[in-house]
């Protein structure tokens, strides 16, 4: 199962650069974070690595060697899929219906046969858990059912590579746990490369194997979370002194933003 690859990216908007020379690799088996501050370009960069946003230079191409750019839409969203942050909501739909909308590549014209769909279907609405909301109207979820129930259109999709924005959103701490553990799961059993946009710094440690920190469009550091997530890269990226220590029940790092309230308690 390939991989992807970006490399030397620019990015921008309406002129405007965003991303400057930025190269990201996604790895079968494994997890890559992608943090920062807001407005660092992490998004833009998932969305042209998703080919959503063209980039001015730079190459994307899968781990084999293909040139994502020139594959059609099909061959791409069947090796590609993207849980962005935000999709509206369908009306009249079930939610089986809406994990159904993953298999659109493998369909033929006129939403032909696809053998294989409806165990894809049953399969990710098994491991999202919305399989007892099935037949239940879309647009009568709370915010949280309707992200497992996107998230479980993207792996009804099937792909080698999954990419998501800030999947955690609106989600409550069971479930912020359970979709990490599930990207995890996805890795490390069915070897899919994941590349996934979070802001908690906290669960990018917990849950990847590469941390790639952007700031100001560039990617300021890349590799294993104890090398990127240091008091130095985080203060500097972040503006804000961050302290890094590790949880005493877990073991895994953490990070401590220090703010001003903060200092003055630890001065008393």
């Amino acid at each position: 199962m390939p991989g992807l690859h970006g490399v030397d990216l620019h990015l921008g908007y309406h002129g405007v650069p965003v991303v400057h020379g930025a190269g990201v690799a996604l790895v079968p088996g494994r997890i890559t974070a992608l943090v920062g501050p807001n407005g660092s370009g992490k998004s833009t960069l998932l969305r042209a690595l998703a080919r959503l946003h063209a980039p001015s230079t730079g190459e994307i191409h899968l781990g084999d060697g293909t040139d994502a750019l020139t594959l059609t839409r099909r061959d791409f969203a069947r090796r590609v899929t993207l849980l962005a942050q935000n999709r509206p909501v369908p009306t009249g739909l079930s939610v089986r219906d809406v994990v159904g909308f993953g298999r659109h590549p493998y369909r033929g014209r006129w939403r032909g046969a696809d053998p294989g769909g409806p165990a894809a279907v049953d399969r990710a609405m098994a491991v999202t858990r919305v399989q007892d909301l099935a037949d239940r109207p879309v647009d009568e979820l709370s915010g949280g059912q309707l992200q497992r129930v996107w998230l479980a259109g993207c792996l009804a999709q099937d792909t080698g590579v999954l990419l998501l924005d800030e999947p955690t959103n609106h989600l409550d701490l069971r479930y912020q746990v359970e979709i990490l553990d599930l990207l995890r799961d996805l890795a490390d059993d069915d070897g899919v490369a994941v590349g996934v946009v979070l802001h908690d710094l906290d669960q990018a440690a917990a849950v990847a194997d590469e941390i790639a920190l952007l700031a100001e469009g560039r990617v300021r550091a890349a590799g294993a979370p104890e090398d990127v997530l240091t008091t130095e890269l985080l203060s500097d990226a972040y503006g804000i002194r961050v302290e890094i220590d590790h949880d005493p029940v877990t073991g895994a790092l953490r990070t401590r933003p220090i703010g001003r309230h903060t200092e003055r308690k630890a001065l008393r």
